[in-house]
C-alpha cells in the first residue's frame, strides 16, 4: 500500500514487453481475427505470469518461510505491471471488437469484472486512497479481488482443455496449473494462519 518509485518502471517495461508481444504476433499473422487472437493469447499469458506472484506471495511466506519475503515486497510492483500488460490486452479487444469479431456479451460479463477489480486494486495501493479506505478495508478489498481475478484467470485456462477446444492443449497445460496451484496456495495459506491465531488465542 505505500509508494514506490520502481513501480512506474515495473509498469513501463511490463506495458512495452507487452506492446512488443503483440506487434510482432501482428506481424506475423496480420492484423485479422487470427492474428488478434494469437495476441490476445500471448498477452494473456504474460498478465499471468505477472499476477501470479503479486497473488501468491504473501501465501509463500507463510508456507514456506522468509525465503519468498522479496517476492511478497514486490507484490504492489508485480501487481501495477499486471495491469499494465492488462491496458494492452484490452486494446486488442477494443480492435477484435473494431474489426466485427467482438467476443460474446457473457465473456465481456465476467471478465470486464476481472477488469473493474484490477483497476480498482491499482488506485487503491496508492497510499492517499488506501487511507480512505483503511487498512482493513484494503484488505478486503484485495483479497476479494484479487480472488476473482483468479477465477477469471482460471476460466480462460481451463475452459479451452475442459471443453476440449484447445487447438494446442500443451500451450495451455502450464498457465492452467498455475490457475490451480495458485487459489490452493491461498487457501492453505489461510488455514494455516487461522490455526496459528486459534492456538495463539489457547495459549
Amino acid at each position: 500500500m505505500t509508494t514506490s518509485p520502481s513501480a512506474p518502471i515495473c509498469m513501463g517495461v511490463a506495458a512495452t514487453a507487452a506492446t512488443a508481444l503483440a506487434v510482432s504476433v501482428l506481424a506475423h499473422l496480420g492484423v485479422g481475427k487470427i492474428g488478434t487472437g494469437a495476441a490476445l493469447q500471448v498477452t494473456a499469458r504474460l498478465a499471468l505470469l505477472l499476477f501470479w506472484p503479486s497473488y501468491v506471495g504473501g501465501a509463500l511466506v507463510t508456507l514456506f518461510g522468509p525465503t519468498f519475503q522479496p517476492v511478497k515486497r514486490r507484490a504492489r510492483e508485480l501487481g501495477l505491471a499486471f495491469a499494465s500488460v492488462l491496458t494492452v490486452h484490452l486494446g486488442l479487444v477494443g480492435w477484435l471488437c473494431w474489426i466485427g469479431s467482438a467476443p460474446p456479451v457473457k465473456i465481456f460479463a465476467i471478465f470486464g469484472m476481472g477488469v473493474l477489480w484490477t483497476y480498482l486494486l491499482a488506485l487503491f495501493s496508492i497510499e492517499r486512497f488506501s487511507r480512505v479506505i483503511g487498512s482493513m478495508g484494503w484488505w478486503i478489498l484485495r483479497n476479494i479481488g484479487m480472488n476473482y481475478i483468479a477465477f477469471a484467470f482460471a476460466l480462460d485456462f481451463l475452459t479451452p482443455l475442459h471443453k476440449g477446444t484447445a487447438r494446442h492443449p500443451a500451450e495451455y497445460v502450464p498457465f492452467a496449473v498455475l490457475t490451480v496451484l495458485g487459489p490452493a496456495l491461498w487457501l492453505i495459506a489461510a488455514l494455516k494462519r487461522v490455526g496459528l491465531g486459534s492456538s495463539g488465542r489457547r495459549l
